[in-house]
């Protein structure tokens, strides 16, 4: 199909032309940009779940796809490129950001200026991100969606989201200049910041260059570390993640795994086992920060007292598994943590929705059944929402209507986190963990039998994925005590359906993910493939081909 290739800037374009409509309309017709908003989202979402048909529907031999937007030859212009690991990375996104912003139409999103335009800001840089195919647009993408998203973290005010904010905004800028002294060292070696045109230079590098190689990419990988959440780089994360209104600390539940993605991404093709002296460099690193992530989150979450922060390290537990499984380079291990990685971030951005319901229930026996008191100025009232009172479209505060067993609701669906969370059965958490161990134990497979022995690093990985799981029991089971099972006196919280739906949808996601799992663990398993194998990768990019232009003749009419 001739336009198909264009379809694969749609995710980019689409949410930029978006957030530029909602910046004319201004602050004005607020259910109108709400609306906007929401059908723009989901047309995203439309859009990256047919390229993920498309790309696993062609086959080994068409699973790629490429455009040139400067219609530049490759690797001089900017290249865009869907493959099986974009495309579910494109998905996820779609998913997680739809369900975060109905979750934010019911309220947040009138707690501050432009959050809508924010919001699609956020995800044309996290579209862009998982599309890019070289270092220099990757960073363009990285500060669009890291200015969206210190918007986003100051959204509601709040002397919390202040502090917690500036140190956000410090950290990222400090990664962002670290991103760039590696790139321009990469680029100072190789000539090139195109990914696939890196996978064939490396190999080529003298041996006098490749300390500064090295180099470069230990720079480089240290911004993608901070991102991802790595010990002891992640010491600004809970803080912030916990500060931020629940909507936006959803959608944050994402961006974590840019960095994975980015570190995949580039380790898989600049060093791979193609990659002559420089194969498989900084794997060894890869796993024992992983470990050492696992291994302080995990207890921190025994300290943490609240949900917020519970969410918050276990987004640092499963960023240590799947930086770990990168570090290991066993296409069968990254197969499991990119199904692993699916369920996590589901079940993560809907605790983190359900936190603010859990903590508006222990306060619903301190707000009245009717809002009587003197009416705030509405200013006041859009940053400062009551707990428990919902606000209209005029900014006046309202009392929602009970929806009946909403208790049942929450105690069921924090069960269902926690079950997610820990790894435990029935749910995908469980599948997920399973098969990281099964493929620590036997790299080839099911059916193959195998004489490899785990190394000591293998063992504590498999430890830690058994503790970290033990520990996060420990800290969920009692918080859900202290917030369900301790007896009070209290009427049901006053929740609004649009506040219900998106945490139904991610968790029943999860449970269909437990109910059909093959599907996803082939895919995941014929990613793991191409990324242990990219030559299909760099020869399809690097053989793209720009559209010829009109010719001389044409021009002056000539035939």
């Amino acid at each position: 199909m001739s336009w198909m290739p264009h379809l694969i800037v749609a995710p980019i374009i689409l949410p930029l032309f978006t957030a530029a409509l909602m910046m004319l309309l201004g602050e004005k017709h607020r259910s109108l940009r709400a609306r906007i908003n929401i059908i723009s989202s989901m047309l995203g979402l439309a859009i990256a779940c047919y390229l993920m048909w498309w790309v696993q529907d062609q086959g080994q031999a068409g699973s790629i796809g490429v455009y040139l937007p400067g219609n530049w030859q490759v690797p001089f212009g900017i290249v865009l490129v869907v493959d099986r690991l974009s495309a579910l990375m494109l998905v996820l996104t779609g998913i997680v950001g739809v369900c975060a912003l109905l979750f934010a139409m019911a309220r947040w999103d009138r707690a501050g200026a432009s959050f809508h335009a924010l919001f699609q800001i956020q995800l044309m840089g996290l579209y862009g991100a998982f599309l890019t195919a070289d270092l220099f647009n990757l960073f363009v993408f990285f500060e669009v969606l890291l200015a969206a998203s210190y918007g986003l973290m100051l959204h509601g005010s709040g002397k919390a989201r202040v502090s917690a904010g500036l140190h956000y905004i410090a950290i990222n800028l400090l990664a962002s200049s670290l991103f760039l002294i590696g790139a321009a060292m990469i680029y100072g070696v190789t000539g090139t910041l195109n990914m696939a045109d890196l996978a064939l230079k490396i190999p080529l590098v003298p041996e006098a260059d490749r300390g500064l190689l090295h180099a470069g990419a230990a720079i480089l990988a240290a911004a993608f570390l901070a991102k991802a959440g790595m010990w002891p780089l992640n010491f600004w994360l809970v803080p912030a993640y916990s500060a931020v209104s629940a909507p936006v600390a959803a959608l944050f539940a994402i961006m974590t795994k840019v960095g994975f993605y980015t570190l995949l991404r580039l380790w898989t093709l600049m060093f791979s086992g193609q990659a002559g002296a420089s194969a498989h460099f900084g794997g060894q690193w890869l796993i024992y920060g992983g470990l050492a992530t696992i291994a302080v989150a995990a207890v921190c979450i025994l300290a943490a007292q609240r949900l917020e922060r519970m969410a918050s390290l276990s987004i640092l537990i499963s960023a240590g598994i799947l930086l770990a499984a990168i570090g290991f380079g066993q296409s069968g291990l990254i197969a499991a943590a990119l199904f692993y990685l699916v369920s996590s971030t589901l079940a993560l951005s809907a605790l983190f929705l359900l936190a603010e319901l859990i903590e508006r229930s222990r306060s619903a026996n301190e707000i009245p059944l009717e809002y009587d008191a003197e009416p705030l100025p509405a200013a006041v009232e859009a940053l400062h929402p009551p707990k428990g009172i919902n606000l209209d479209d005029e900014q006046k505060a309202v009392v929602g209507q009970v929806i009946p067993w909403t208790m049942a609701f929450l105690g069921l669906s924090f069960i269902a986190c926690a079950l997610l969370i820990i790894g435990m059965p029935p749910l995908s958490g469980f599948i997920g963990k399973l098969n990281l161990i099964a493929a620590l134990f036997n790299p080839q497979g099911l059916g193959v039998a195998s004489e490899q022995t785990l190394s000591a690093s293998a063992w504590a990985y498999l430890a830690l994925l058994i503790l970290s799981g033990l520990a996060s029991l420990i800290a969920l089971a009692r918080v859900g005590m202290q917030r369900f099972w301790t007896p009070h006196e209290r009427p049901s919280p006053l929740l609004r359906l649009n506040e219900c739906v998106p945490i139904m949808v991610l968790l029943g996601l999860c449970v269909l993910l437990a109910m059909r799992a093959e599907p996803l663990l082939r895919y995941t398993a014929d990613t793991a493939a191409m990324l242990d194998d990219p030559k299909q990768y760099v020869m399809t990019v690097l053989g793209a081909q720009p559209v010829p232009g009109p010719t001389t003749a044409s021009l002056e009419g000539e035939p």
